[in-house]
């Protein structure tokens, strides 16, 4: 993982849109005064036509979106992932949600390592609270090709998506031959002692947990779990069966997410042992993003612990 290019998810975005701009004139984005940090600015700049501020007003942009999609335009709204999914989450569910309308959702500045802006801005819920909306697609991007071909599956899909993007750069670990699916996982390594399924930008951090595990004798497969609704629950109880211990890693609260879905599978069908690393049922606080993933133990060293205390 040494000496790879680093790229922000969120940039991903804004550069997925430009192309979507191009491709279809359907293609419509909204923003709640937030366009320079959610990176939606790429696309207003080449067709400001369609590109429209709703200023700080989530909620009337969600619903607006609705209405508008239902004129045959595809809207993309974003926004912080605290008031996508929080602030506005009355209006996802029954404007967007029930009808089941063809909006798609990007979040941007998901979890904790939003670092400074602290607390009230690192949303470690929205997983949880998308993924109760019948009909919603949860999906979560771990690098900059798996979020641009994220944003485009999101547009070939008919129906409510929602997409978290994260605000620091990460590492690009895919090349262009990789081919990302709607609700397929992939498997990034193999191994057959236990097996970690992460999702976002934890992925890096659990390869690299993988490794230190390799050192001490431990074969850990990797998963990465972009669609967290629908999960892959075939590729979930495939490694359950053959590796008999799984860890799930997400920078999420452990209630509601990546963790309660693969444990949801698995204790209906095929009942493994299972720690689910992640937020810890607490909210966070100010700090850099690096040194908060690592005080949350969600870096490499704090799952190959967990890794090592479950086996």
């Amino acid at each position: 993982m040494a000496d790879v290019k680093k790229i922000a998810t969120r940039d991903s975005y804004g550069n997925a849109l430009l192309e979507l701009g191009k491709l279809d004139d359907k293609v419509v984005v909204m923003d709640a005064d937030l366009a320079g940090a959610t990176k939606t600015a790429v696309f207003k700049k080449e067709f400001p036509n369609r590109h429209f501020d709703c200023g700080i007003a989530e909620a009337n942009m969600t619903a607006t979106a609705a209405g508008l999609s239902t004129m045959g335009l595809i809207p993309f709204i974003s926004t912080f992932a605290m008031f996508a999914a929080g602030r506005a989450f009355e209006q996802v569910r029954n404007s967007i949600g029930y009808p089941h309308l063809n909006v798609k959702i990007c979040a941007t500045h998901g979890g904790i390592s939003v670092g400074p802006d602290g607390a009230s801005h690192q949303c470690c819920e929205d997983f949880a609270l998308m993924r109760t909306i019948p009909g919603m697609t949860v999906m979560c991007p771990s690098d900059d090709v798996e979020a641009r071909q994220m944003i485009k599956a999101a547009y070939e899909t008919q129906g409510p998506v929602y997409i978290r993007l994260g605000r620091s750069a990460t590492p690009v670990y895919h090349d262009e031959s990789y081919k990302f699916e709607i609700g397929k996982g992939e498997v990034v390594r193999d191994g057959s002692d236990v097996a970690i399924i992460a999702v976002g930008i934890l992925l890096p951090e659990a390869i690299k947990a993988a490794e230190l595990l390799q050192a001490d004798g431990i074969s850990a497969r990797v998963i990465n779990m972009a669609t967290i609704k629908p999960l892959d629950e075939e590729l979930v109880l495939k490694v359950a069966r053959e590796c008999g211990k799984i860890v799930t890693v997400e920078e999420h609260n452990i209630y509601g997410g990546l963790g309660e879905a693969v444990c949801g599978v698995l204790s209906e069908k095929f009942p493994v042992p299972v720690k689910r690393v992640g937020v810890n049922d607490e909210f966070g606080h100010s700090g850099l993003g690096d040194a908060l993933i690592k005080q949350f133990g969600l870096d490499c060293n704090g799952i190959a612990l967990a890794t090592k205390k479950l086996l």
